[in-house]
């Protein structure tokens, strides 16, 4: 139980008083009535003594009575009704409540931190009020009267008369067998004479006369005269005097209570009227039998004058009118306005005297009247006390239980019973505080009252006796707990009392508190928390009460049990709301909840939090209940669909009516839905355009796209590259990338540049925790502008309301927008700034509802009119939600990695800024599916949207190879496709047939394609007319692509660059971007190698000639229905190499190739002359054409010379490697690199097809270029990517090696190719071997020198074929003449020796046995390698 004010040892004698009647004549009743208190309420105060009382026992012994206190109240002859005192304590309940700002005892029991009130003083002044108003029966006499006092005014004519009057009277309702109420103690009850004087008004002289008078007739003892009103009430004013009667007056009067603001007190619910258990046993409004109208009702009976037809208005309707009339007209009251202080202690001084002289005398002799009286009719010896041992230890009569017994207790004793007498004797005895004695008497009535089985009395005897037990000084027995549980069951089974039963549970259960035996008292008053009624008297508040009281057992336990704390909160909380208490009702939920809050219980969560919606609700406390039922949506549910919808439903009804009282306030916060802000996502500019027939917009950035970091990468890099290229090479300082689109990935720490009359989209990702569908209705952003001015000045003044200023901000309204159950949505709201200034984003405003559903929201219906739409709205309410994003969290310096702090997101805060250009661009028959190298014409519309002119516009891409405009120079670029037969894409002159073997030579500069040495081949001007592009104008320009040489799916980003005319100082560039998506198709695959020619002389008696094989298959698997491909042109390209013919041409000249069939050619390549050949800076390249068909492809012009240019982009950027020869000592690199220089040829093959594919029953030509490019002489190229094969794994090692210095000797290779030789001889040789034994053949050896340094030879002719194989093809022969020759060859020198071979046999003999040495002229032994003949030189010697 919670703390108490009053200790046990206090409570107790202060519950069981005794009782003083009070009899005033009417003049008596007028002066007390002066200080608006009756005479009994006057006395009130001042009932308790301020100091110790002796008085003796039966045995003479002197016993001590302190803090003695007396009731004293008004005769009453009807006894307390039920309906009465249960209003009383509903009154009594609901006046007491927690003191605002009172500080809670803070609990800390495990996980839980419990702010609790320590005290419940609704249940403290419940129970005083409960004993006090407990009426008098027949089974015991604590409550009955012992004195009465009659009171008569000194003003009266005749007092000592009226005081005869008075006498008779109280006489008259004692004995008279009318009048079964009040009860009184014994027969000869203390009657105790006083006289009231008015100081004020009266005669003093007369007054003492009188009282004079009234000594001599009752005795100084019997009588006294009280002096009061010593003041006049109009003279209250001038000082201010205590008023200690209002603390004991409110709780017996509704009239001084604040309780019930909230219109009519509803106590119960209406169950059953209890209008017949009201009635007045006939007793209407007039004094009846004389009696006089001062004592007509009981002070507790409600009051009958409020109703003409003299009825009773049931105790579950209080009239609210009555109720504030009387609490204004008792409001200003002042108690006790005409006493003084001295008039308080006379009034003090009066209960002294009435106690000492007259009360406790009286009692003493009571009481030794009826020990005698037992002392007699027993036979026992002298007093009790003799007698205690031998009713202890006498035969006992062995106690049966409550259950055994028959049901006696309507057995009724006469009044001078012997029995009745020893229970009298202990309840005076316990009055006056001799509890030994009193526990003697109470425990020799039980047993008597057990063997006659009347078992009511029984039970009153067993309940006192545990008390007197417990409060014997020195505690010479326990608590016998088991009297009282046989009490209470007797009370509540047998007898049906479950007043008294009521009685008996509270003061055993603060008796068990007082001894730390929580457990017993919790489970001691839950007995008593049934949900029966009983008498009429609603059981809800008393359980709730007792609930409450048991919840605080539980909490206030040796180990705190908090849970089960809570789970009788809960049902007090229950009680107290059908007892019609909803303060108390939601303060006990309320402490509940403190337990099961984030705890996971969150069934038992929701219904807490909904309980407290709705008590709150109807207590007015709208805040509160907005706040409850915003704490059930917010949470992740557990209930079912239905449950939730009442929630919802609840929540939006309280809400709407919260929204009324403050219509003009501002828009409160909605729960619902949720918003994860920090996906929210804002794009700046239009929606992109849907394709149109053949016209497809650029991709661009739209919030469809995913987020993609390395595509977000590789965009910011094409950016920074075109730029740069821009700005001189050179990335400005202030450069940062343009973001189109911001997300929780992109960079959000500057404040976003929109531009002025483009509409800003913001993406706001919704999600529903519900099971039932949330429909928003009239969504919108909500803003506040700062709009600025050219001049520079701002304008300061905030628009902040969603309807602010459309001609600054255009809003867009989303009408209606469903959520379903459980469904993650998101929203485009979009804004469009009409004004330059800055724009803050604040969040969303929206109309809350739900769908109509056909459940019923507990009897509120859907508002009429309240929305018409797609859906039918059953309720909603206006409110808006914040979009706040966090930061990235900091963590670059020291301080932010030791703390937690975020940086700013700026996302929802551009600056609108003035107008640019916008750009929009079109790509027409753009194709989706190329073969490998085939290349399409297609065309770019660009439209500028705007209303600047746009200038300065560059495509950037990885891809250059992929796409061209077209070389700068309107000469090399084809006009329209369809300028030659088969609407070719390439530039062509039909040629002569007579012109096939020998190429067709041009000459092209890569400067006039854009690209040349230190340039970015990947940063394209676009051929803008003018350069600039006009607003609303368009302008449509050729574009030629060709497919990727990996076959696949190609991603190719373009992204465009441009500028406005007018320089903007904040945005000084836009950017478009598109990403084009290319499946390639296998087509056919290209290898080249070329070799060193062995003629050493051409036509023109020059060296230096090479042969290139080409080999061509088709590897396409005719998955595109490609037929097959002919090869219509091989081109070169070259600084110093050109084609010169073909060298196996076939009679079928058209070179077709089905699929994987392959093709081989060989051609022969010669330097450019001497005037075709330029510097190395230069560059002029020479393309040679070698034709298969009759239409020559002009492979300097675009497009061929383009994507030739473009594959080679990635070598032109490196500068060539300049060699140089020195006169002097060369170092061992310059030697390298003169050796390499050798074996290297700059020679480029371009490859040139047609494709016949069939498709949908039309066959169509495809066009398309490979390209191979040679660098080396022996080694193949090829035209597609080779595969890099992974290395093979090796072996850790951990140690420097020793030699660090990489060896720059050339290969055995590259030596091979210093020196090319050639044998002249002829083919057949006749000899007469029968004429002449020796056969002498001459031969001539040429040495050429193909480096451009000094060589020294060594030619050695002693070589022989040593192995078999060789001996047993070939024979073998002799040379004649010096068998080694020493040389130096100049640069590039040719060299011929005149040999002779000696043969003696007919045969084919292999010539290529000369060894030939070579080593740089200024190098002593480096380099020194054979020189030998790959291909054999074989001659056949014949006989004749």
């Amino acid at each position: 139980m919670a703390q108490c004010v009053q200790s046990v040892q206090e409570l107790i004698p202060d519950s069981f008083v005794p009782c003083v009647a009070a009899l005033c004549s009417d003049e008596a009743e007028r002066l007390t009535r002066l200080n608006h208190l009756s005479f009994a309420e006057l006395l009130k105060p001042f009932s308790r003594l301020t100091s110790e009382v002796h008085m003796r026992d039966p045995n003479n012994q002197l016993h001590v009575i302190k803090n003695l206190k007396i009731a004293v109240s008004n005769i009453t002859t009807q006894p307390p009704q039920p309906g009465a005192i249960r209003k009383l304590l509903n009154d009594v309940v609901s006046g007491s409540q927690p003191a605002e700002g009172l500080v809670a005892n803070v609990i800390t029991a495990g996980d839980y931190d419990l702010n609790l009130s320590a005290t419940t003083p609704w249940f403290e002044s419940y129970r005083e009020t409960f004993l006090q108003s407990m009426p008098a029966s027949d089974h015991e006499f604590l409550n009955h009267y012992l004195a009465c006092m009659l009171v008569a005014s000194s003003g009266e004519a005749e007092p000592v008369e009226q005081f005869s009057k008075l006498s008779q009277e109280q006489h008259r309702i004692q004995h008279n067998n009318d009048y079964s109420y009040p009860k009184w103690f014994i027969p000869n009850t203390l009657k105790y004479y006083v006289l009231l004087h008015d100081v004020s008004a009266g005669d003093e002289q007369r007054a003492e006369s009188i009282y004079e008078e009234m000594k001599q007739k009752y005795g100084t003892q019997g009588c006294y005269l009280l002096k009061i009103n010593s003041r006049t009430s109009n003279r209250a004013s001038d000082e201010q005097i205590p008023d200690p009667w209002s603390q004991y007056l409110q709780k017996n009067s509704i009239q001084n209570q604040e309780s019930y603001e909230d219109g009519p007190c509803t106590v119960t619910s209406n169950k059953n009227s209890d209008s017949n258990l009201l009635s007045l046993d006939g007793l209407d409004n007039e004094v009846k039998d004389g009696l006089p109208n001062n004592f007509r009702a009981h002070p507790l009976q409600l009051d009958p004058s409020s109703d003409s037809s003299n009825s009773i208005d049931g105790p579950d309707h209080v009239k609210s009118t009555s109720l504030h009339e009387t609490k204004k007209a008792n409001a200003g009251i002042i108690h006790g306005a005409c006493l003084t202080l001295t008039d308080h202690d006379r009034i003090r001084q009066f209960i002294q005297e009435f106690t000492f002289r007259g009360l406790l005398p009286h009692i003493e002799k009571t009481i030794r009247q009826l020990n005698d009286q037992l002392i007699s009719r027993k036979g026992l010896s002298r007093s009790l006390f003799s007698a205690t041992k031998k009713w202890f230890s006498g035969s006992k009569v062995p106690e049966k239980s409550v259950n055994e017994l028959k049901n006696t207790s309507g057995l009724l004793y006469p009044p001078e019973a012997p029995e009745l007498q020893i229970r009298k004797m202990a309840d005076l005895c316990f009055l006056v505080q001799h509890y030994d004695l009193a526990y003697s008497c109470y425990h020799t009535a039980k047993k008597d009252f057990l063997n006659d089985q009347a078992m009511l009395y029984a039970a009153g005897a067993l309940e006192m006796a545990a008390v007197s037990a417990f409060l014997q000084p020195g505690a010479p027995r326990p608590y016998p707990a088991h009297y009282m549980d046989t009490a209470i069951q007797t009370y509540r089974d047998i007898c049906k009392n479950m007043v008294l039963a009521e009685r008996c549970v509270l003061l055993s259960a603060e008796i068990l508190k007082s001894q730390g035996k929580y457990s017993e008292a919790a489970a001691l008053l839950i007995r008593l928390t049934s949900e029966n009624t009983w008498k009429g008297m609603d059981s809800d508040l008393r359980s709730a009460l007792l609930l409450e009281q048991a919840a605080h057992c539980f909490i206030n336990m040796k180990s705190p049990m908090v849970r089960k704390y809570a789970f009788h909160m809960i049902l007090a909380g229950h009680r107290f709301s059908k007892a019609g208490q909803k303060k108390h009702a939601l303060r006990c939920y309320c402490q509940a909840m403190q337990v099961y809050k984030g705890k996971g219980w969150s069934l038992a969560e929701d219904h807490i939090n909904f309980t407290i919606g709705r008590q709150s609700y109807t207590l007015r406390q709208l805040d509160n209940a907005v706040s409850a039922f915003r704490h059930i949506l917010i949470n992740e549910s557990k209930q079912s669909a239905a449950q939730q919808g009442a929630f919802l439903r609840e929540y939006l009804y309280v809400y709407k009516n919260v929204s009324q009282l403050s219509p003009d306030g501002p828009l409160p916060q909605l729960p619902l839905p949720y918003i994860n802000s920090s996906a929210t996502r804002v794009f700046f500019g239009h929606d992109r355009r849907p394709a149109d027939g053949e016209k497809q917009a650029a991709t661009h950035v739209s919030l469809d796209q995913e987020y993609d970091s390395e595509s977000s990468q590789q965009w910011r890099e094409l950016e920074e590259q075109v730029v740069s290229v821009v700005n001189r090479g050179v990335l400005p300082s202030n450069f940062h990338p343009t973001q189109y689109c911001l997300n929780s990935y992109s960079d959000n720490s500057r404040f976003p540049l929109a531009v002025v009359e483009e509409p800003i989209t913001v993406e706001v990702a919704f999600r529903n925790p519900l099971k039932v569908p949330l429909l928003l209705t009239d969504l919108s952003l909500l803003w506040k502008f700062q709009p600025k001015y050219v001049s520079g000045k701002d304008n300061e003044e905030v628009k902040e309301l969603v309807k602010g200023e459309p001609e600054m901000i255009g809003t867009e309204v989303i009408s209606e927008f469903l959520i379903n159950s459980e469904e993650s949505k998101v929203a485009r709201l979009k804004l469009f700034p009409h004004h330059i200034g800055e724009l803050h984003i604040l969040g969303v405003v929206y109309n809350l509802g739900t769908i109509q559903g056909s459940v019923a929201v507990d009897g509120i219906g859907a508002l009429p009119g309240c929305h018409t739409g797609k859906h039918s709205l059953s309720m909603s309410v206006r409110g808006r939600q914040d979009l706040e994003i966090q930061g990235p969290r900091l963590n670059n310096t020291k301080e932010e990695k030791t703390s937690i702090k975020y940086g700013p997101d700026r996302r929802l805060d551009p600056i609108i800024t003035e107008e640019m250009p916008l750009l929009e661009v079109f790509f027409i028959h753009f194709p989706t599916g190329l073969l490998c190298g085939e290349i399409r014409k297609a065309y770019v519309e660009f439209v500028n949207v705007s209303k600047c002119p746009l200038t300065g516009l560059k495509v950037v891409s990885k891809r250059p190879e992929f796409f061209t405009f077209g070389g700068n120079t309107a000469v090399l670029t084809p006009l329209s496709p369809s300028a030659s037969e088969n609407c070719s894409a390439y530039k062509t002159v039909v040629t002569d047939s007579t012109s096939v073997c020998t190429a067709l030579v041009s000459s092209a500069s890569s400067v006039d394609f854009g690209i040349g040495i230190g340039s970015q081949p990947e940063v394209i001007s676009v051929p803008l007319p003018d350069t600039v592009l006009l607003p609303g104008a368009s302008v449509q320009l050729p574009m030629w692509l060709r497919g990727p040489d990996e076959e696949g799916v190609h991603e190719i980003n373009f992204l465009f660059y441009y500028e406005s005319v007018k320089k903007q100082p904040k945005i000084r560039h836009r950017i478009l971007r598109h990403t084009a998506v290319i499946c390639t198709s296998r087509s056919l695959n290209v290898r080249a190698t070329v070799c060193r020619s062995n003629s050493l002389e051409d036509e023109e008696g020059r060296g230096g000639n090479m042969l290139v094989f080409v080999d061509v298959e088709n590897t396409n698997t005719s998955e595109a229905g490609v037929k097959e491909f002919h090869i219509v042109q091989v081109s070169s390209s070259s600084r110093h190499w050109k084609l010169q013919k073909s060298v196996n041409l076939s009679e079928n000249k058209d070179a077709k190739l089905a699929s994987r069939e392959k093709g081989k050619f060989c051609f022969k390549a010669t330097q450019c002359k001497e005037e075709e050949v330029v510097t190395e800076v230069s560059e002029k390249y020479t393309f040679a054409d070698i034709i298969f068909g009759n239409e020559q492809i002009v492979s300097s012009a675009s497009p061929c010379a383009d994507f030739f240019y473009r594959s080679l982009s990635s070598e032109l950027k490196k500068p060539q490697a300049q060699s140089s020869v020195h006169t002097g000592k060369q170092s061992v690199e310059d030697v390298t690199k003169l050796i390499q220089k050798c074996n290297e040829v700059d020679l480029n093959i371009v490859v040139l097809w047609k494709a016949y594919v069939v498709e949908d029953s039309k066959q169509l030509i495809l066009e398309g270029q490979h390209h191979v490019v040679l660098r080396t002489i022996g080694k193949e190229a090829f035209s597609y990517p080779q595969k890099q094969e992974p290395p093979e794994m090796e072996l850790l090692k951990f140690f420097r090696p020793e030699n660090t210095t990489v060896s720059s000797r050339p290969s055995a290779e590259q030596l091979s190719n210093l020196i090319k030789t050639s044998l002249h001889y002829p083919e057949s040789f006749n000899h007469p071997f029968h004429q002449k034994s020796l056969c002498l053949v001459p031969v001539t050896l040429l040495l050429s020198n193909c480096s451009k340094a000094h060589v020294d030879v060594l030619v050695d002719l002693r070589h022989k074929t040593t192995s078999p194989e060789a001996l047993e093809i070939h024979g073998s022969f002799t040379w004649l003449g010096q068998t080694q020759y020493k040389l130096q060859l100049k640069s590039q020198e040719i060299h011929s020796l005149q040999l002779k071979a000696c043969f003696v046999h007919t045969g084919v003999y292999n010539l290529g046995t000369p060894r030939v040495f070579a080593k740089l002229s200024d190098q002593v032994t480096v380099f020194e390698t054979s020189q030998q003949s790959s291909m054999p030189a074989l001659i056949i010697i014949n006989n004749v």
